[in-house]
């Protein structure tokens, strides 16, 4: 393998996940690029997610935020998440991603 084939295990890139209302998502996801917690976050809009809160199935409009960070700043960034996001108990998910060298060489220096 040569160097730029090795993964960079200091700053493993993770991709982090949240649903939120459609109205908030362009000011989550320029405050998380704009501070520094995100190298980018992408939007999907037009989601209807089905859920149980408080004993009752609910139904919503939504848009998915995919946020590509690091790892090494993972708790940094979720308590900066969970801090804009309205829901009281929002959705995180995180999970490790692969890529090309030079597209995860941008997410680290990035953030």
């Amino acid at each position: 393998m040569t160097e730029e084939q090795v993964p960079d295990r200091e700053r493993q890139v993770v991709q982090m996940l949240t649903t939120c209302p459609c109205e908030v998502a362009d000011r989550i996801a320029r405050a998380l690029v704009e501070e520094r917690f995100a190298a980018c976050v992408q939007r999907i809009d037009g989601v209807q997610s089905t859920y149980r809160w408080q004993g009752a199935i609910e139904t919503a409009a939504e848009t998915i935020l995919l946020i590509k960070t690091c790892a090494d700043r993972l708790h940094e960034v979720q308590a900066r998440l969970v801090a804009l996001h309205p829901y009281d108990v929002p959705e995180v998910l995180t999970m490790p991603v692969d890529g090309s060298a030079a597209y995860l060489a941008f997410v680290r220096d990035s953030v």
